[in-house]
């Protein structure tokens, strides 16, 4: 989860076209320079929504419509430049959007000379970062090929982005991190988990009742079995969406996992321990800990505290230099 810009809001989840400068807030159509998809993903609308912030509308059939990317564009970009820039993915949490990142931290003011183009894509409400199984349907949403087929070809088509990228995210786009870090090898240099639940099937006995597991956790009022199936049933597809299953793919990969044990800690905002990111803590120590197994580097994190903005934007901070190092920025 992610949208917790208070402690009600935290609670209640529980569970332009530019040559060098963007000047205004008006969309804009799609300028000559391909921004297509192998697929034919296109963008279909510009919107300048900051001094250096740009959104996209993209055309998607892996989404079977219409979606957003948020972008911050570093110094000196130019669409016709004859350089690219390396990437930071930030992914967000359950129950937000793109939006999440610049709203809820200082992403905006961390990166203005960093020299990197920071990509922030819709997600979902409940997306997980995957293409949905719907009951062995497949189709609509596809999380993963709009994010990773798509939105990249896009990317480094029409907006100067290089191959040099690394990953970061919170609550579930920490869990979005690490699987695309591991179901895409060589993607990212970095990836960075902050509150990420990542190990999906922690504690997890057959036959036991599902609900809380998984996606149903981050899901209400949606039917989580379309995303990874039961995870008795179609367990093949759990664990291969279950980033402790896939730490042995992550080797090479400069590794940050971060979150917090529920107690407030010193930036908490809650009056009492927080059972989401208890589990999330848990869970990232569990993955740690498979890690360390594998002989797998890792830097971690463990710290008192909750599953809220605070603590991602100093998390975000302090794993922002390793990010930088492994993009050469």
């Amino acid at each position: 989860m992610g949208r917790h810009s208070t402690p009600a809001a935290l609670f209640g989840v529980l569970i332009l076209l530019i040559p060098l400068v963007i000047t205004g807030p008006a969309a804009a159509p799609a300028s000559a320079r391909p921004r297509v998809a192998a697929d034919g993903a296109a963008v279909v609308a510009e919107t300048a929504a900051g001094p250096r912030a740009l959104d996209l509308t993209v055309q998607s059939p892996a989404m079977g419509g219409r979606q957003k990317v948020r972008l911050l564009l570093p110094p000196g970009w130019a669409r016709d430049a004859a350089r690219t820039w390396p990437v930071l993915w930030l992914l967000h949490g359950g129950v937000d959007d793109y939006t999440a990142w610049t709203r809820d931290t200082d992403v905006e003011r961390l990166t203005a000379r960093s020299g990197v183009l920071v990509v922030m894509p819709n997600g979902g409400s409940c997306g997980n970062y995957s293409d949905w199984w719907n009951y062995g349907r497949g189709g609509p949403p596809g999380w993963e090929s709009f994010h990773m087929t798509e939105l990249r070809q896009i990317l480094e088509r029409g907006y100067r982005a290089g191959t040099e990228q690394v990953i970061a995210g919170n609550s579930m786009g920490g869990l979005g991190a690490m699987l695309y870090a591991a179901r895409f090898p060589g993607a990212f240099r970095a990836a960075a988990s902050f509150s990420g639940y990542l190990h999906t099937l922690d504690g997890h006995r057959p036959g036991d009742d599902s609900t809380g597991w998984g996606p149903s956790f981050s899901c209400p009022g949606t039917d989580w079995r379309r995303v990874w199936g039961d995870p008795d049933d179609q367990a093949a597809v759990w664990h291969a969406h279950n980033p402790y299953d896939l730490a042995g793919r992550l080797r090479g990969v400069r590794l940050w996992v971060a979150a917090g044990n529920g107690e407030r800690g010193p930036l908490g905002r809650l009056p009492f321990t927080d059972p989401v990111e208890a589990a999330a803590g848990g869970q990232a120590r569990a993955f740690a800990g498979r890690l360390e197994a594998l002989g797998i580097p890792v830097t971690t994190d463990f710290y008192d505290g909750q599953h809220d903005w605070p603590y991602w934007q100093r998390e975000l901070h302090r794993a922002y230099p390793a990010l930088l190092q492994a993009l050469g920025a």
